[in-house]
């Protein structure tokens, strides 16, 4: 045997084992350190600091900054061949980076003035370490939650323990004393219950945002309503796979599910369009919210940047959070702003019908751009234009948004035209009546007080509640996709058809069953909440109760003015309807109950007496 045969074979089976040990065991203390270094920042930024305290903070980062350089070390060099394998370019750029923290360490800082001088500070500078030391934490972490995938663990569950988490993360930030307004003193129910409405971008809020919350308090509320929005699996996968693409199988058969991906080559393209979409469609939010704020409101360039910007993605995230007291219904926008309005309106309806819906909206834009330079101006007429543009799904939500908009809208103008929008111009009683109708699926944003409509417009808006948004969306209730269904099934009931059909197409018997499913679960947990509600609160009337579970269970975040006046038991109570609404009932429901493992056997079937 050669002498190089004889040291890879020792390195194989001696060395090999011990090396896979001191990795394990380096990745343990990068989890450690990074979760420790996202404390430090919190710790640093949420409290005020005396000397000592910045002393030791300086040493957690240096230690921090330590442990992430002796891991990317050992992986380049004990195990370069699968850290070439798993790495993407990015991780290898944030590699290289951290190695250029080493600078200042190894050279003297220069005498002269002049780039090198500001390149060498700036690489030794606080600026530049700990944004890089996070994005490295941010990326540990998430790699270890998508390896969690790899364990076989319940995908549902790992759903709900991650929203679960990030709420309490949540609760403790909103709890620091930078994020309030002095004097004013937050309990632990009302930051639970602000960080749970938040994440599960609801809206209820129990004290008066505007007047609680500093802009800390206000920045930590929107990055929850973000994160909650798009969904901390998603954030999360995206994260790990673009930076460590080389993951499991296991683990993107189970992203690709949770994002509905058409296939594992198109996994991390699919999440590309959702978060392209997300910045996109905020960023042009914003833009026309602040073409319409600026200069009416009295604020400065950078208060009306970040109000446009904060009520931009409140909207699309479905929230209903707004930084105004009495919400949108405040005397500075209700006149002479419907651009405001109409931009929200639109807002949440594109994050209400889906992020599928959007991936298969830009792709059938995308071809149609295509087809059409080909057509016209290259003059090729060969290309034939594809007949299934839109999926069933697609066809579906477009079609029942388009209906409970216009039928909404329409039945809110009659019922309040000389009621709750009585004095109002014809053009704001039609904006007013749009923006009404949009907001119960499921934003949450209030114009005019819920108190001053009539009882027939409430019972409508506890109707759309119901009914929400779109699946894998922002938007909570049982989906419209769930309410066609039923409905159609209904319609197959009546009309005598054993068959379900739409469109050409016929429904699979798994869908009838799990919309049946879903929307029985519904009425069942909106039940226990109000029931619950109605013996804690017996001084509220009946038709508060039904819209604040709606609402709560919905992720609706609209009230009868209800919130403010819980008792704290009663607050968990809405707690637990915002958390199943958010996570979903049969979500929920599938990650606590053990599965039934499937079984080839049948047994005889047998008819039930109906009617």
């Amino acid at each position: 045997m050669k002498i190089y045969h004889k040291i890879l074979l020792y390195q194989n089976k001696l060395l090999q084992p011990y090396v896979r040990i001191l990795l394990r065991m380096m990745a343990v203390l990068t989890y450690m350190a990074s979760l420790l270094l996202i404390v430090g920042v919190v710790y640093e930024h949420g409290f005020p600091l005396s000397a000592t305290d910045i002393s030791h903070l300086k040493i957690l980062y240096k230690a921090v900054w330590i442990i992430f350089l002796i891991d990317v070390t050992l992986h380049i060099f004990l195990e370069y061949k699968g850290t070439k394998k798993n790495f993407r370019k990015l991780a290898w750029i944030l590699s290289w980076l951290l190695y250029l923290t080493l600078v200042p360490v190894i050279f003297h800082r220069p005498d002269e003035e002049g780039a090198i001088l500001y390149v060498w500070d700036f690489l030794g500078s606080k600026l530049y370490h700990i944004p890089l030391l996070l994005l490295f934490s941010f990326l540990n972490l998430s790699n270890g939650l998508v390896r969690l995938l790899g364990r076989r663990t319940n995908p549902s569950l790992i759903l709900a323990v991650s929203f679960f988490v990030i709420i309490l993360i949540g609760t403790g930030l909103l709890l620091l004393p930078r994020c309030t307004v002095e004097g004013v003193v937050l309990s632990w129910v009302d930051a639970l219950f602000t960080s749970t409405s938040a994440v599960c971008v609801t809206g209820l809020v129990p004290v008066d945002v505007s007047a609680t919350f500093t802009p800390m308090g206000l920045t930590v509320i929107i990055l929850l309503i973000q994160v909650g929005g798009l969904g901390v699996m998603t954030l999360t996968s995206f994260f790990a796979m673009f930076f460590m693409g080389n993951t499991s199988l296991y683990n993107q058969l189970v992203v690709r599910d949770m994002v509905s991906s058409n296939s594992l080559g198109s996994l991390l393209s699919t999440l590309l369009y959702i978060l392209g979409f997300t910045m996109v469609i905020e960023g042009a939010g914003m833009v026309s919210i602040w073409l319409g704020i600026h200069g009416t409101l009295g604020m400065s360039l950078e208060e009306e940047l970040a109000f446009s910007a904060f009520h931009s993605i409140s909207a699309f995230c479905n929230a209903g959070f707004s930084t105004l007291p009495g919400n949108l219904g405040n005397e500075m926008v209700m006149h002479g702003h419907n651009t405001i309005y109409i931009t929200i309106s639109f807002l949440i309806i594109l994050g209400g019908i889906g992020f599928p819906i959007l991936v298969n909206l830009y792709e059938t834009v995308t071809y149609e751009v295509k087809r059409i330079w080909h057509h016209y101006i290259k003059g090729n007429k060969r290309m034939r234009r594809k007949i299934h543009l839109y999926n069933l799904n697609t066809r579906i939500v477009l079609i029942m948004t388009a209906i409970l908009l216009i039928v909404g809208t329409v039945v809110i103008v009659v019922l309040e035209w000389n009621n709750a929008f009585a004095g109002m111009s014809p053009t704001d009683k039609w904006v007013q009546a749009f923006f009404n109708a949009t907001c119960p699926r499921t934003a949450g944003f209030s114009s005019v007080g819920m108190t001053t409509f009539s009882m027939q417009t409430l019972l409508l808006m506890v109707i759309l509640m119901m009914i929400g948004g779109g699946t894998q969306s922002t938007a909570g209730g049982v989906k419209v996709n769930v309410f066609a269904v039923v409905m159609l099934n209904l319609r197959a009931i009546l009309i005598g058809a054993d068959k379900v059909t739409i469109f050409n197409r016929e429904l699979s018997h798994d869908s009838i069953r799990r919309s049946n499913a879903t929307l029985i679960l519904y009425l069942l947990v909106v039940f226990a909440g109000i029931f619950s509600l109605s013996l804690l609160e017996p001084q509220a009337s009946i038709m508060a109760l039904v819209f604040e579970c709606t609402s709560a269970l919905s992720t609706v975040g609209s009230s009868l003015d209800l919130t403010p006046t819980l008792g704290s038991d009663s607050k968990l109570i809405i707690i637990i309807l915002m958390f199943v609404g958010r996570v979903g009932v049969l979500t929920l429901m599938s990650s606590i109950i053990k599965q039934k493992k499937i079984t080839k056997y049948r047994y005889p079937s047998d008819n039930i007496i109906i009617n």
